[in-house]
């Protein structure tokens, strides 16, 4: 039995190529894949069979179907999950580092959805069966809060108001270097690499991205700052502190290639989230603390940055 998968399109990938936006929300399934699947009447555009070249307007509809054996059923997990708030319309979530938020070809098992399914009784479907209830998404290596839908209705009301770049969203970064400014804001148009398809980059035809920044923290080597979201384009904050030569510590694709502190992935946190109640229309705001392993790595810079403070003042 075959399976289908819809998707409405998102903000974020409007004017997109149906392809290459199939291949970066299907991160594990190959762009030729995906061409194969439209060639063959797989993919589905409005309901109307559509070609790799065609360009992604906000809110169409993209159905997918493909065989079962490749695309199995999405079984609920009982894996940690930490539930920072919840009513009959929403649900508040803080993700750990390294979690997958949903499933993919090729990783059906232990993401957040899987999670989800396990734990809440309701989740909207507007996404469709490999992302239930997810109205927007983290990386896999960074941390912090998400909102869930648990129904259609908010969902609707929830991607509406990214849509309008009226949710509050901020993030905690460790990024390289000293930024001298006390803050700022980064406004630099993000788009899919001309080189590498499956990065992000600050392009000239790319769409409208703006970063507001400003400093905790200076240590040596190292600024720990406060970003706010004024958009939300995909790898915006990674790509826009790369683009001004200060990219975020332990950032593997964006980053130097060097990993401090042993790690691996990129230290950033979504520390806070403010949208309005899908239901009451009322103001809620929701903070996340540090992990904490970014909070051991600030003790470490601070005891480092006191020791070589002292050391200067002894010579």
């Amino acid at each position: 039995m075959n399976k289908t998968d819809k998707i409405v399109v998102e903000d974020y990938m409007e004017g997109e190529r149906l392809d290459a936006a199939l291949a970066g929300y299907y991160e594990n399934m190959s762009r030729s894949l995906i061409k194969n699947y439209i060639n063959d009447g797989q993919i589905l555009v409005n309901g109307q069979p559509s070609k790799a070249s065609h360009k992604l307007r906000t809110g169409e509809e993209i159905t997918l179907t493909v065989p079962s054996a490749r695309n199995p059923r999405i079984l609920p997990q009982n894996l940690p999950l930490e539930i920072i708030y919840q009513d009959h319309d929403i649900a508040l979530i803080n993700k750990p580092q390294g979690l997958v938020v949903h499933p993919a070809h090729g990783h059906w098992e232990n993401t957040l959805v899987n999670s989800l399914l396990y734990h809440l009784d309701d989740l909207s479907g507007i996404n469709g069966i490999l992302r239930p209830g997810i109205v927007h998404r983290l990386d896999k290596d960074t941390s912090g809060i998400m909102a869930i839908a648990k129904n259609d209705r908010a969902h609707r009301s929830l991607a509406s108001q990214i849509k309008a770049h009226t949710i509050n969203r901020e993030y905690t970064a460790l990024v390289r270097g000293t930024i001298a400014e006390n803050q700022g804001l980064i406004d630099a148009p993000v788009g899919r690499s001309k080189t590498d398809r499956k990065k992000m980059a600050v392009v000239r035809d790319g769409k409208p991205a703006q970063s507001q920044y400003r400093v905790v923290a200076r240590f040596k080597d190292f600024t720990l700052v406060k970003v706010k979201l004024l958009t939300g384009r995909t790898h915006q904050i990674r790509v826009h502190f790369s683009y001004i030569k200060h990219s975020v510590a332990g950032d593997p694709v964006y980053g130097s290639g060097q990993n401090p502190f042993n790690r691996t992935a990129q230290i950033l946190h979504a520390h806070l989230l403010g949208f309005n109640h899908p239901g009451n229309q009322e103001y809620m705001e929701f903070t996340s603390p540090l992990p904490e392993y970014f909070q051991n790595i600030i003790k470490t810079l601070q005891e480092t940055s006191a020791s070589d403070s002292m050391n200067f003042r002894g010579t």
